[in-house]
């Protein structure tokens, strides 16, 4: 079987669906999982189709022929991904290793399906970690004098290796916006807050002095603006006045770990569509 996954947003109006089933049918796929939204604020219908092929076809045909006939028609803005290589995948980490344990072990489970070809960090602390799962390790240090060198070292790496996605897991540098122009909408950050919350450098002792009850963690898309990204992945767990700094940062490490995980997960499977900053989430 060939399997293709669809990924599409344009203005709404009636049948885009049928004429959408219909291409597909016509070449003989069977349509397998389908989901739709509608904005209805702002009359934009967004949709996640994925199906397969008794035999191989002709992508770039059948991509060309999609945008004349289904894609121009409807104004709408699309992505066809094939199911075949699987993502390459870079990780960037400074100093904090429970992410990067966790991507790692999944990785190996099998649990996450791509290729992790090198891990990029900013200290050499964690190198005997990508040494025990015998992944290439760059330590390119960044500092306030040379970080243009660093960025353009980080991007001919990446570029070497057709990185298709990066994870900051815990990168705690400011990512520049030739980088993030390179790589739109494929750069993952976990922020320790439940943004847009607590922001910052200490969001658990921010937490802590006001006793909220609650914490959070955040797996966002990087953009230009700080810790604005769109959102992909959010969860909480409660916590009390007998919790101390040191169990809320605990319990926001073991969130981060999971919220993460599920971020990536999300985007590899093509389940995640970004649109005015905000992100569609197909289950």
């Amino acid at each position: 079987m060939y399997k293709i996954t669809l990924l599409i947003h344009c203005p709404d109006t009636s049948g885009i669906i049928s004429k959408i089933t219909t291409f597909f049918h016509a070449r003989k796929g069977n349509i397998i999982y389908i989901d739709q939204y509608v904005d209805t604020e702002n009359k934009i219908f967004f949709m996640r189709m994925e199906s397969e092929f008794s035999n191989k076809i002709d992508i770039d045909s059948f991509r060309k022929n999609f945008e004349e006939k289904v894609g121009t028609p409807y104004q709408m803005s699309w992505q066809i991904y094939t199911a075949g290589k699987p993502l390459k995948m870079a990780v960037f980490v400074s100093k904090y290793d429970h992410c990067l344990y966790d991507i790692l072990g999944r990785y190996k489970s099998g649990e996450l399906p791509v290729e992790i070809p090198m891990i990029i960090s900013n200290h050499p602390d964690l190198k005997s970690v990508a040494d025990n799962f015998e992944i290439p390790f760059y330590h390119i240090p960044v500092t306030s004098d040379n970080k243009k060198d660093a960025e353009k070292a980080q991007l001919e790496l990446l570029e070497k290796e057709g990185i298709d996605l990066v994870i900051l897991a815990r990168y705690m540098q400011i990512i520049p916006e030739k980088f993030i122009l390179n790589y739109p909408n494929r750069i993952i950050n976990i922020h320790h807050s439940f943004l847009p919350a607590f922001a910052g450098a200490k969001p658990y002792h921010s937490a802590y002095k006001r006793g909220v009850k609650i914490i959070g963690a955040t797996c966002h898309y990087v953009t230009e603006e700080l810790d604005a990204g769109p959102i992909i992945e959010q969860d909480i767990t409660r916590i009390s006045h007998s919790h101390s700094i040191r169990d809320l940062i605990l319990k926001g490490r073991d969130l981060e770990k999971i919220v993460l995980a599920r971020g990536i997960k999300l985007h590899v499977e093509r389940k995640t569509l970004v649109y005015n900053n905000k992100t569609i989430i197909f289950t």
